[in-house]
């Protein structure tokens, strides 16, 4: 192998700096202690003008007290899907410092119960976060007339 020959400017290398940076104090943060206060919580997230038109992927990043430190739009899809890059999901929750999450997505049609994707989805999700030491808590189904809990439903 050749050696290399050109030297390379320290400013010529991308610089990385990872923070956080949060503008609600703690104590004011929404604590949520079961899927009916998560869905409730998603459901002033979501927006309502899109919820029945496409699929979209929600993250919500706890603190270690469960209380909310954010939620964020992982993907959007079309009317009957969207693509999860778990990639994505990890570095945004590792980037918050979360000490859990709960995944959350729409189904258009309003029908409530998980796909076999969903299921997919849901295990791979469970089990990287068990490898990070960062706890998938739920995986939430929203509609605008209810939700389905993995947790709560023994599927997580």
């Amino acid at each position: 192998m050749e050696a290399l020959k050109e030297k390379f400017e320290l400013g010529t290398v991308a610089e990385i700096t990872i923070g956080y940076s949060s503008k609600v104090r703690a104590s004011l943060r929404p604590k949520v202690t079961c899927s009916r206060q998560v869905y409730q919580v998603l459901l002033e997230f979501w927006n309502k003008d899109r919820i029945e038109l496409v699929e979209d992927f929600h993250l919500m990043l706890l603190s270690r007290a469960n209380r909310v430190l954010g939620i964020c739009t992982i993907s959007s899809g079309g009317t009957s899907g969207t693509v999860v890059d778990a990639k994505m999901v990890f570095a945004t929750a590792l980037k918050a410092n979360a000490s859990s999450m709960i995944v959350a997505h729409n189904h258009p049609s309003g029908n409530l119960g998980p796909s076999e994707q969903d299921r997919r989805l849901t295990q791979r999700l469970t089990e990287i976060g068990r490898a990070l030491d960062l706890p998938v808590l739920d995986h939430v189904i929203v509609t605008l007339e209810g939700y389905y809990s993995f947790a709560d439903e023994g599927e997580l």
